[in-house]
């Protein structure tokens, strides 16, 4: 996974603009209206969904398996956003707690146990009533049944790229746990669910 990303980023750069995904922006709103200050982003990318909460007066830190696009947010948001290089998969990086996490489309490039430990990882870094808000391709996706069948909803389309394909029921299932409280649909450039869970 960690070449795949790097290879990406050298290839294509800010292959997704600069202008925050539609999810962020909801992210962000719901933030503002309660309150957060503290956001933790893992697979923070080149930074263009990171940009928005700090205009609103956040703390972003972010986590990101790229070398090459760590680079980019730097060149594009400045040295002073803690952005720790790794894999999500390993977090966490740090015992700091945050009032906000937001992860988009990150979560269903993972493997079923990765997912899980993502969730009670991030969960574990939140405050008492602190938000999480998660994106996920939906089984509305042109390409969910398309490529190699790896496991149940998860298929291997593009070569190193194993998608698994959330419905609500699967998103109760991994989210339940963890305070989940509302699943909105979001059209990006492919459906997604916008996942919210608090931490009570």
């Amino acid at each position: 996974m960690t070449e795949f990303w790097e290879e990406n980023f050298i290839d294509k750069q800010e292959m997704w603009g600069l202008n925050p995904a539609k999810s962020t922006v909801l992210a962000n709103d719901f933030f503002v209206a309660n309150g957060v200050k503290d956001v933790l982003i893992p697979g923070i990318g080149y930074g263009r969904n990171a940009q928005v909460f700090r205009e609103n007066g956040m703390t972003v830190t972010g986590i990101e398996i790229s070398k090459t696009a760590i680079e980019l947010a730097r060149k594009h948001y400045g040295t002073e956003m803690t952005i720790y290089h790794g894999s999500v998969t390993d977090m966490p990086f740090n015992n700091k707690q945050y009032d906000g996490i937001f992860c988009y489309a990150l979560i269903h490039l993972l493997d079923s146990n990765e997912r899980q430990k993502l969730i009670q990882d991030c969960y574990n870094q939140l405050t008492e009533n602190g938000f999480m808000v998660f994106t996920a391709i939906t089984k509305e996706a042109t390409n969910y049944g398309k490529g190699e069948l790896i496991s149940k909803d998860r298929y291997e389309f593009h070569k190193g790229v194993k998608i698994f394909y959330y419905d609500e029921e699967s998103v109760k299932t991994e989210f339940e746990e963890f305070g989940l409280f509302e699943i909105i649909k979001v059209d990006e450039n492919q459906p997604m669910l916008l996942i919210k869970s608090k931490k009570d």
